[in-house]
């Protein structure tokens, strides 16, 4: 949404200088911001030149239209470009990824405001970051496992790091959760009701340039509030209890003992998911744990993605969620216990291919 006018420049990368404020936008709103493979070079571009620019002291970043600040990669191009083997989607998640680790170093403050649908790819330009604002309307999730995929973007990294199991949880239902429950899960930092994001934005935008990068964090503090509850509030307990096991059959298994609504409705999310992509999932998660940082949980992902080209369910769950858009994929194979222990290995073979060094 545009909360700041500006002298914006750009197409699908819209840049622009307000104050002592960096701006970059997201503009594909009709795709809800889907982020394709120029839009990340450009983003990266942007992020060069505010970075040595001298007169900017932070960077700002939104998406365009009021739907949210991104839904995610152009998961269109990657079914097409996997079905004609052209390279094109493994180039842009090297880009992609990279761009999320050159976020997480940036040496300036990064402020995004994460309302609306934030998810996949939308996560990976703002739960990186060092100040991360939700709102009422924020909808986040990574809902990889429902397209035959899992979480990337260094998702493992973040979601393993959560508290308890709400990572666990988030990676393996796919569900979106609210503002409140993504600063809970430490993917946000600052709840900020939508109506009071344009005047905090404003005020971050009239202070000097010193000033700016020294009370970002404080001023934005005066705009919080508390969000309302979301799931996590509901099933904590009972997420940590039944989500701590490292196999994904021992998970449903706990869930299945359970009873209320919140065990039916987070079992039913699970089961609805590629057994394939729960697995996979699910070890990314466990191996990110005894990670020392986010470039090697990329690297370990990007290999991953490597693998999620050669197997049926990539392509059928896309086709289910965007091609057909029956919302009915037909999983190979159907069933957890079908899963072969070397389908899940292939997902972690070492590639010579690498993103960092």
């Amino acid at each position: 949404m545009r909360y700041l006018e500006a002298n914006y420049q750009g197409e699908e990368i819209l840049t622009a200088r307000k104050g002592a404020l960096g701006l970059i936008a997201l503009n594909r709103p009709r795709v809800l911001n889907s982020l394709s493979h120029a839009m990340v070079v450009d983003f990266g571009k942007a992020l060069d030149a505010f970075e040595v620019d001298p007169q900017v002291a932070a960077v700002l970043v939104t998406g365009e239209g009021d739907r949210g600040l991104c839904a995610g990669g152009d998961i269109r191009m990657f079914y097409e470009s996997g079905k004609a083997g052209d390279g094109k989607a493994s180039a842009f998640l090297r880009a992609e990824y990279r761009l999320n680790a050159r976020i997480a170093r940036f040496a300036k403050p990064y402020i995004v405001v994460m309302d609306g649908i934030t998810m996949g790819g939308g996560v990976g330009i703002s739960s990186h970051g060092s100040h991360r604002i939700v709102t009422e309307t924020t909808k986040l999730a990574m809902p990889e496992t429902g397209i035959g995929f899992f979480p990337d973007i260094g998702a493992s990294f973040l979601l393993s790091r959560a508290p308890g199991e709400l990572g666990t949880w988030m990676a393996l239902t796919g569900e979106a959760i609210n503002g409140a429950d993504a600063i809970s899960a430490g993917f946000a930092d600052w709840f900020v009701p939508q109506e009071r994001i344009a005047e905090l934005l404003g005020k971050l935008a009239k202070l000097p340039l010193p000033a700016l990068g020294q009370t970002i964090a404080s001023t934005i503090r005066d705009y919080t509030v508390d969000g309302p509850t979301g799931p996590f509030c509901e099933g904590r307990q009972l997420i940590d209890r039944c989500f701590a096991f490292d196999q994904v059959e021992k998970i449903i298994a706990a869930l299945e003992r359970e009873a209320g609504d919140f065990a039916r409705r987070t079992l039913a999310a699970i089961t609805a998911k590629s057994p394939t992509s729960l697995k996979v999932t699910l070890r990314m998660l466990r191996e990110a744990r005894s990670s020392p940082d986010l470039e090697t949980c990329l690297e370990r992902e990007f290999a991953g993605t490597l693998q999620v080209v050669k197997v049926p369910d990539f392509y059928e769950g896309i086709r289910a969620a965007i091609i057909d858009k029956d919302r009915n994929p037909t999983w190979s194979p159907a069933r957890l216990e079908d899963v072969a222990p070397e389908s899940v290995e292939a997902f972690f073979a070492r590639r010579d291919e690498r993103l960092f060094g």
